[in-house]
C-alpha cells in the first residue's frame, strides 16, 4: 500500500494546485510565517548525519546521540566532520549546533531512548512549556519530517487516526487502494516515521481507544479491502508515536489505563533558570519582530522585569521569597514571548508615543484575565506586594512600574 496521497508541508513547496496559482512561484513563498524544523535546520541535520556515523535504530536518519545534540545544542562548541566524511554540497565541515529546546538534557535523552525502543512517548505539562516544539524537533531529527500530525479535539474522529476515503473514487471504483486516503498515522506506519498526536486528552475516549490496538499490534486493519494484500497495514521499522497532553486538560477525556501503559510519560516543566528563560524570551520575541521587518527595541531591563513578573506569578513566590497569590491562568514562557513580541512591535510601529515599559502592566493584565476576570485583583495584589517593595528598595525599573499602578485599576 502506498502513501502518495499524503502531502507534507515540505512537499507543498513544489505543488501546483489544479486551476489555481503555482504555490512554488507565489511571491514571498520562501518567507513562511512558520518554517518546519526540518527545513529551518536542514543544514544542521545534514551536518549531524555526516558527523556522527555511529549505530542508528532502524529507519532513523541520525544516531540517538546526534538527535539529542540537535535538540539541546552543542553548548557553543563547533563540531567537526570526520576527515573521511563526504558531506552534501553546502554542508560545512565545522558547525555550532544551536540550542532549540531549553530544558534538561536528561529529559531529551529519555525521550530519544523511548523512541529508539519504538514505544509511544507522551509529553505532559502545563500549557506553554514547549511540548509541541519538542515533539516537532524530535520528529524532524529522527525521520526528517514533523508534518505527520493529528490535532486532537473533541471533533477528532477515528478516521483521522486511521484512514478515510476519496468518495469520488470510492463511488467510481469501489474500495481500492487508490481510493484510500491514509491518515498521518497510517502514513508514518508505512514509511517507518514518527507520527504526532497533539492534545490527545481532548480526543473522545472511543478515539483514544483506537490508539490502544494501534500501539500494541502495530498494524491497522482495512476490512473494506478484505481479501487483498492491503487488508492489513503493518508498521515499518522506525515507526513510533509522540503525543502531547496539557495537565490542565485532565478532566476533558481522561486516558484509560490501557492507553497509559502503552506510553512512556515525560513531564516538560517550566524553565528553571531565570537567565535561560530571559534569553529565550529575548531570542524568540526578537525573531518575531524581525520577521515583521521591524527593528527590535525592547531593552534588557524591560525584558528582565517581564520575565520576573511571569515567574513570580507562576510560582506563587517572588525571587526574594515573598508570597504571591497565583492567578488561575498559566503564566507560561510562551505567553511571556508573546508579550515581549507585542512590546517590540509597539515600539517599532508607534515610535516615541510612549515608553515601552509603560505598556507592560496592560499586557500583563490581558494575560492574567484570560481564565478568570477576577484574577485582575491578584495582579493588583502583586503590584501592592513585590512591585512596591522593589520600588522602595531603589530599583528604577520597578519604581516606574509602581507608578503605573493606576493602569490596573481602570
Amino acid at each position: 500500500m502506498t502513501s502518495d496521497t499524503t502531502t507534507s508541508s515540505s512537499d507543498m513547496d513544489s505543488t501546483t494546485v489544479p486551476g489555481g496559482p503555482d504555490l512554488a512561484a507565489a511571491p514571498g513563498r520562501e518567507h513562511r510565517q512558520v518554517t518546519p524544523p526540518e527545513d529551518r535546520y536542514a543544514t544542521e541535520l545534514a551536518f549531524l548525519a555526516a558527523q556522527d556515523t555511529g549505530p542508528r535504530p532502524p529507519g532513523w536518519r541520525l544516531t540517538p546521540r546526534a538527535v539529542v545534540t540537535f535538540v539541546t545544542g552543542s553548548a557553543g562548541e563547533a563540531l567537526s566532520l570526520p576527515k573521511a566524511a563526504r558531506p552534501d554540497a553546502g554542508v560545512p565541515r565545522r558547525l555550532v549546533i544551536e540550542q532549540k529546546f531549553v530544558g534538561e538534557r536528561a529529559l531529551v535523552e529519555r525521550c530519544v531512548v523511548t523512541l529508539a525502543g519504538e514505544r509511544g512517548l507522551l509529553l505532559v505539562g502545563e500549557p506553554g512549556t514547549a511540548k509541541s516544539m519538542l515533539s516537532e524537533l524530535l520528529s524532524a531529527a529522527v525521520c526528517g519530517t514533523s508534518a505527520l500530525t493529528v490535532q486532537g479535539t473533541a471533533g477528532t474522529t477515528e478516521d483521522q487516526l486511521k484512514y478515510g476515503w476519496n468518495y469520488a473514487l470510492l463511488l467510481a471504483q469501489g474500495p481500492t487502494e487508490q481510493a484510500l486516503v491514509p491518515s498521518p498515522v497510517l502514513t508514518a506506519m508505512t514509511r517507518g516515521a514518527v507520527a504526532r498526536v497533539e492534545e490527545v486528552t481532548r480526543c473522545l475516549p472511543e478515539v483514544q481507544d483506537a490508539l490502544v490496538s494501534l500501539l500494541s499490534e502495530r498494524r491497522i486493519a482495512v476490512p473494506e479491502l478484505a481479501g487483498s494484500e492491503g487488508a492489513q497495514v503493518h508498521a515499518a521499522p522506525g515507526f513510533s508515536l509522540i503525543a502531547t497532553a496539557n495537565l490542565r486538560d485532565r478532566g476533558v477525556s481522561e486516558m484509560s489505563a490501557a492507553l497509559k501503559r502503552r506510553f512512556n510519560f515525560e513531564t516538560v516543566g517550566p524553565i528553571g533558570d531565570v537567565d535561560a528563560e530571559t534569553a529565550l524570551v529575548r531570542r524568540q520575541s526578537r525573531a518575531a519582530v524581525e520577521r515583521a521587518g521591524a527593528a527590535y527595541q525592547v531593552d534588557d531591563a524591560v525584558l528582565e522585569a517581564l520575565v520576573t513578573a511571569f515567574r513570580d506569578l507562576r510560582e506563587g513566590r517572588s525571587s526574594e521569597g515573598w508570597e504571591v497569590e497565583r492567578p488561575s491562568t498559566v503564566m507560561s514562557t510562551a505567553e511571556a514571548v508573546s508579550v515581549a513580541g507585542s512590546l517590540g512591535l509597539a515600539a517599532a510601529y508607534f515610535p516615541g508615543d510612549r515608553d515601552v515599559l509603560s505598556l507592560l502592566p496592560g499586557h500583563l493584565l490581558g494575560v492574567v484575565r484570560k481564565d478568570d476576570p477576577a484574577d485582575a485583583a491578584r495582579l493588583l495584589g502583586y503590584w501592592d506586594g513585590p512591585v512596591r517593595r522593589r520600588a522602595e528598595q531603589g530599583s528604577a525599573t520597578w519604581r516606574a512600574l509602581w507608578d503605573l499602578r493606576a493602569v490596573l485599576e481602570n
